[in-house]
């Protein structure tokens, strides 16, 4: 499970990686087909600097990954039934912090990025849909498919179609984090986990473990 999460991750971060550079997608399969080509493609041209430098990983994800994310719309799940109980500044604050905690866990997974290709699923999308699911296969010679599936919705204001999610073996990452932070939220406040994810991400690159 740990290896098909790690392998998740990777895609995550192929899927989101040129948005800041890119036009508004209003298709969301080509989306994810081009950005995911693209950034597998820098991966393996820039191994010399990430490899001098680990931490080169986060501003490729910072500056490539993230502004293709909804991280705004994430980071609201996450905090759930609090939302209410905090203050426009504290949500802010929290936002950034989740942000870079995102920047902090996808480039931990992209430091074990092995030369995986992917296999992703095609499709139409309806005009009126504001929600898709886009299959895609982690494929590694001589190993079993790693098979996910990603979750994106449209803004209704731009037509713009954003990744907020991936389902993994029947779980969900955003679940997952939402489970993990909301009770820590509702028993410590939303300063006190703002302040230890903002620690988090203080911490040195650290590979995620491959395990078969």
């Amino acid at each position: 499970m740990r290896k098909l999460l790690i392998s998740g991750l990777l895609v995550i971060a192929g899927t989101w990686a040129p948005f800041a550079n890119a036009l508004t997608f209003t298709d969301p399969h080509r989306l994810v087909s081009e950005v995911a080509q693209n950034t597998f493609d820098r991966l393996n041209k820039e191994q010399t600097q990430i490899k001098a430098d680990p931490k080169y990983l986060r501003t490729i994800v910072r500056e490539e990954m993230l502004p293709g994310v909804d991280v705004r719309f994430s980071a609201f799940r996450v905090i759930g039934r609090q939302l209410n109980d905090t203050t426009p500044a504290q949500r802010d604050a929290f936002v950034n912090a989740f942000s870079e905690y995102l920047v902090v866990t996808y480039a931990d997974a992209l430091a074990a990025y092995d030369k995986q290709t992917l296999d992703i699923g095609k499709g139409s999308v309806g005009k009126n849909e504001q929600l898709v699911s886009i299959p895609v296969s982690v494929l590694e010679p001589n190993k079993p498919a790693i098979n996910l599936e990603f979750k994106l919705r449209k803004n209704n204001r731009t037509g713009e179609w954003k990744v907020f999610d991936m389902i993994a073996e029947g779980i969900s990452l955003l679940s997952a984090k939402q489970s993990e932070l909301s009770g820590l939220i509702r028993q410590q406040g939303i300063d006190k986990v703002t302040k230890d994810l903002l620690a988090h991400t203080n911490k040195p690159v650290t590979p995620l473990e491959r395990k078969e």
